[in-house]
């Protein structure tokens, strides 16, 4: 009989600010380093170019990605013209020598704002996207044909902040799946001129923003000192755009053993509608379909997710600690 992992000693969402130069993985791994366990994942990888926000969920939390697979994201990006790259950004390898050309600031507010709304967007095959089971990225550093799809991205803010010689800053707010370097692309290509994305800040995830993210290296302090878990968001403190119920022991054996239960419209507590600063203007960018519950113990402790099958009749979807 296989041996059960141990459950992590602790749950939650961990804000990062990511560095340059390292890769989503490599933060995962220095967080499970830090931790102490390996129960670690992401909501959405930021290339070794980009800054910015990583938020990470941790233990019980992981349950919970896929409510969150929806959310937009914010950048703040700068675009350097002249030459395109094989890669979409700079760490790829020239397409052509620099024409140096002069931007106008009405051309590119122009060409941004022609960009907003939904659109078929083409990966790059420098990207993650997978052929056949493997990241195209593999297959286009061994020269191989890469055959990509495009996919339904939606813009919501495409924003000029300021231009410095040959590059041009925006703010964007996207879905999630959008590819900026794509973007800068793009845009390129309208000028006839050629792009790629120089440098890239992900500002938000959500109601997750850069004000509230945590420098990795401040974060291996506190691990040192044992003070890890005090920078965690709490199960009871993710999802709070969810509504919620509080439910008394003899409801709660019936949620942890996964049935169907009734609720009140006086037992419902609406969830957050006003963002935190720095958040997205909306949290998704689609509706998540049937509502959304978030179960919890009269202790506040969060003990489950339930979807509603009729009004005020709910299913579990997710349930923490459940009982055989």
């Amino acid at each position: 009989m296989p041996r059960q992992p141990k459950p992590a000693p602790f749950d939650g969402a961990l804000v990062i600010n990511k560095p340059q130069g390292k890769t989503s993985h490599d933060i995962v791994d220095a967080v499970r380093h830090m931790a102490g366990f390996r129960q670690i994942g992401h909501l959405g990888t930021l290339d070794p170019l980009a800054t910015g926000v990583l938020v990470l969920l941790l233990g019980k939390a992981t349950r919970l990605v896929r409510f969150y697979a929806g959310r937009r994201k914010r950048y703040e990006a700068g675009f350097r013209f002249g030459f395109a790259t094989n890669t979409y950004d700079s760490e790829g390898v020239a397409q052509s020598p620099d024409c140096a050309p002069v931007l106008e600031r009405e051309v590119l507010e122009r060409l941004a704002t022609e960009s907003l709304g939904r659109f078929e967007q083409m990966p790059p095959i420098f990207s993650a996207k997978k052929v056949h089971g493997r990241p195209a990225y593999e297959l286009a550093r061994k020269n191989q044909v890469v055959v990509l799809k495009p996919a339904s991205v939606e813009l919501f803010e495409y924003r000029l902040t300021g231009i410095e010689g040959s590059i041009a800053r925006f703010s964007m707010e996207c879905s999630s799946g959008t590819y900026i370097r794509s973007l800068a692309h793009d845009m390129g290509q309208k000028l006839g001129c050629g792009a790629h994305l120089a440098e890239i800040t992900r500002t938000a995830v959500g109601e997750f923003s850069l004000e509230q993210a945590i420098p990795l290296e401040e974060l291996a302090e506190d691990a040192r000192a044992g003070r890890l878990e005090s920078r965690l968001i709490p199960l009871e403190g993710l999802l709070p755009n969810f509504p919620s119920t509080h439910v008394l022991p003899v409801l709660e054996k019936r949620v942890r053993h996964g049935g169907k239960f009734n609720v009140l419209l006086s037992q419902l507590q609406p969830g957050r509608t006003e963002l935190p600063p720095g958040a997205t203007s909306e949290l998704d960018a689609a509706g998540l379909g049937a509502p959304r519950l978030r179960v919890l113990s009269q202790e506040n402790k969060l003990i489950a997710i339930a979807e509603a099958v009729v009004p005020r009749t709910y299913q579990l979807i997710v349930v923490f600690d459940p009982l055989p």
